[in-house]
């Protein structure tokens, strides 16, 4: 009966990785490189990622330095930098750019926490969307004939369980942010 529930699960599975990814992006005050994925530079007229021109590293905990492969790349990450909705300031010394992360205030960091409940809440939205997909897919199936009624109340109840094991990882992702970001 596993491989009725399965593609389900890998849907669930895919929204809670959209989460996190989605969540590694939110600036806690902390240096992440993960804030830069967003942002594209122009290399040689092509939009491109920062992480694929140049070294980006942790230097200290609220630092980040960028090291581009080739020096003429300085100028071009820069402006990135600075055009995107980041709102930090670079500093280029000739050789490598740094990133110095402001500490939030704490309007700031309550409101990031409110926007990291959000984005848990739309996550949430997400599995039950998947899990109500594959109830009437179930309900379908039994209508068919392809199901019994008791097969049916068997699969609904494993989708319940896996969608409540979901909810909670997505609760405790959204909990373990909020720390996070609420950290002086």
């Amino acid at each position: 009966m596993s491989e009725y529930t399965k593609p389900y699960e890998d849907k669930m599975t895919s929204a809670v990785r959209h989460l996190e990814k989605e969540l590694a992006a939110v600036r806690a005050g902390r240096a992440n490189p993960a804030v830069l994925d967003k942002i594209a530079v122009d290399y040689y007229g092509t939009p491109t990622p920062i992480q694929q021109v140049a070294a980006v590293a942790v230097a200290e905990a609220r630092v980040l330095t960028i090291t581009p492969w080739d020096a003429s790349l300085l100028r071009p990450i820069e402006k990135a930098i600075l055009t995107s909705e980041l709102g930090i300031n670079p500093t280029n010394d000739g050789r490598v750019i740094r990133l110095t992360f402001p500490a939030p205030t704490e309007d700031r960091r309550r409101q990031l926490t409110k926007d990291v409940q959000h984005m848990g809440e739309e996550a949430k939205v997400a599995v039950r969307n998947v899990r109500r997909e594959a109830m009437d897919k179930f309900k379908a199936l039994k209508k068919s004939g392809e199901l019994t009624e008791d097969d049916q109340k068997d699969l609904e109840g494993k989708l319940q369980k896996i969608t409540d094991k979901f909810v909670k990882e997505i609760d405790k992702i959204c909990e373990s942010k909020n720390k996070e970001i609420m950290e002086v």
